[in-house]
């Protein structure tokens, strides 16, 4: 694999924001650099990502107010695939499952539109990965788990993904083992991706939610069982790690929101 090929990207930008309480647009489009407000400014969080991906055709997965997220992105002519109902993350890569089959590209980036900071050698350390791996990880030690994924591994590979509502109920010895946590960011060879893009269309989650007053069972897919998929099946799946636990931070609430914009401006001013 050429590390000069080109890499196509898929940005998952459809949601919301719920705990952005004092912004009702889509927190994708929320300004690095503040003016008369944290959340009113210039250079949205969505640009910056758009700009530090590898060269290559993009996808917007667009929902929540996808008019005003495709007026900011025109002048970077990527394909929009629109997610009908917020149902995972493994929902979103699904709705780009056209994009991807037009693409030339063997080398495919998925990342989340609230996630600032990524550096461009973060992405091409991904991509190089490839070489021996059919998807990469980006993971990174926080000084707190929290409520994070964290990432099962033995030795250089990653055997699954395990959110935080299972492994909270680990025995503490084997939670302590768990040092890498997931920063939903991926890697895949296209080849690879696209097969078990059908078999996670396959094995959706039956999950309740409250909608409209009532509860209702939802299928929902998450882009972390690809990762057991592939394991399971004797493929590699591999994983770098960030430098700087801030540098994979999602822009996800108000303070947040006003640590990236102190971070973009120490280190662009």
């Amino acid at each position: 694999m050429e590390e000069s090929a080109k890499t196509a990207s898929v940005i998952l930008a459809a949601g919301r924001g719920s705990r952005m309480k004092a912004f009702d647009g889509n927190k994708t489009l929320l300004p690095l650099i503040a003016e008369e407000s944290p959340y009113k400014g210039r250079h949205p969080i969505l640009l910056q990502i758009l700009n530090s991906l590898p060269d290559g055709p993009k996808a917007l997965v667009v929902n929540y107010q996808k008019e005003t997220v495709m007026a900011a992105t025109r002048n970077f002519c990527p394909t929009y695939c629109e997610q009908p109902e917020l149902n995972g993350t493994g929902g979103g890569l699904l709705s780009a499952r056209s994009f991807l089959e037009r693409q030339s590209c063997d080398q495919i980036i998925i990342t989340m539109g609230d996630v600032p900071l990524v550096k461009k050698t973060t992405y091409g350390s991904l991509i190089k990965g490839l070489k021996e791996n059919s998807l990469m990880v980006l993971g990174f030690r926080p000084e707190s788990k929290k409520q994070y994924g964290i990432m099962e591994i033995e030795g250089s590979r990653v055997c699954k993904i395990t959110e935080w509502k299972y492994w909270k109920d680990y025995p503490q010895e084997k939670q302590q083992a768990f040092q890498v946590c997931n920063s939903g960011i991926y890697a895949g060879r296209r080849e690879a991706l696209m097969k078990y893009l059908m078999v996670l269309a396959s094995r959706p989650h039956l999950v309740q939610k409250e909608i409209n007053g009532k509860l209702r069972e939802v299928k929902e897919y998450f882009i972390t069982d690809i990762v057991e998929y592939m394991h399971d099946d004797g493929l590699p799946v591999g994983f770098v790690i960030s430098d700087n636990e801030d540098e994979v931070m999602g822009v996800d609430d108000l303070s947040a929101l006003l640590k990236a914009q102190r971070i973009f401006k120490d280190k662009y001013f």
